[in-house]
């Protein structure tokens, strides 16, 4: 019985294994591979654009961004977590949208972030006295390229990120507070100084495992509690069972996209 058990176990896992290569070959044709150029300094991302583009039309822009798992510059890692859930055909047919994927290299981080590995979880600091990365700098030009263009709806830009990305989607809300209309952290986390200067302008949902052991679920109570101190109302998932890998229950949230999609800048 035991034995029984574990092979059907075992059966189940590569069925999940072969299905999640299925969608990343899927996903590969779907996100066009694009490079945004700043003098010397290049930055890698992938675009999803609507079913029967149109040029003439408006779409809102999804910036998702992804975690340090992903770094690199293959153009391709990190559509491993997120792209999935923009690339569904219910989702693309109800809420099209242009999604940006931008990818960090493997020496950058999209965060100002100082990090202790040697603890469990790790030790994070967040200065406010630096400049922003390179990586994250690229994609503020970036964004600032796309929402010039006459396609893309100014009202309706979000951003989106894991781990390493919800840092920089925190860190990308302090920096350009006036250009999102919401935004999602997942695992992340952020200096709490920040959160006044967007609390009032862009709703936020937080989604964090109180299990995690390497980011610490701390950090995105205390963003939350600083959101809710400067005046915001966050949305807030605290996963009792999930470890650092909350973004598969944020992704499996049937409520995210209807409630990203569902605001607007006034």
């Amino acid at each position: 019985m035991f034995v029984t058990v574990k092979i059907k176990k075992y059966l189940m896992l590569l069925l999940v294994l072969c299905v999640s290569n299925v969608n990343f070959a899927q996903n590969q044709k779907l996100f066009k591979y694009e490079h945004f150029i700043n003098q010397t300094d290049t930055l890698n991302y992938r675009i999803l654009l609507p079913k029967q583009f149109d040029g003439t039309k408006q779409y809102p822009l999804v910036l998702f961004l992804h975690g340090a798992g992903e770094r690199g510059n293959d153009n391709a890692k990190q559509l491993v977590h997120g792209s999935s859930l923009f690339a569904k055909r219910k989702h693309r047919r109800k809420f099209p949208a242009i999604v940006i994927l931008p990818q960090c290299p493997q020496n950058d981080y999209w965060a100002n972030a100082i990090i202790d590995r040697t603890t469990n979880p790790y030790t994070m600091d967040f200065p406010l006295d630096s400049l922003p990365t390179k990586s994250l700098n690229l994609v503020m030009q970036l964004m600032d390229e796309m929402a010039s263009k006459p396609f893309v709806k100014t009202d309706q830009i979000y951003v989106g990120g894991l781990s390493m990305g919800g840092m920089g989607t925190f860190e990308i809300l302090y920096r350009k507070p006036t250009l999102f209309a919401a935004a999602f952290a997942i695992c992340g986390g952020g200096n709490i100084e920040t959160a006044s200067q967007y609390a009032k302008n862009t709703p936020l949902w937080v989604f964090h495992g109180a299990n995690d052991d390497i980011v610490d679920p701390q950090l995105s109570i205390e963003m939350v509690s600083a959101y809710l101190k400067a005046g915001g109302k966050p949305n807030f998932s605290l996963y009792s069972n999930d470890n650092h890998n909350s973004w598969d229950s944020a992704f499996a949230e049937p409520k995210l996209l209807p409630w990203l999609f569902s605001k607007s800048k006034l």
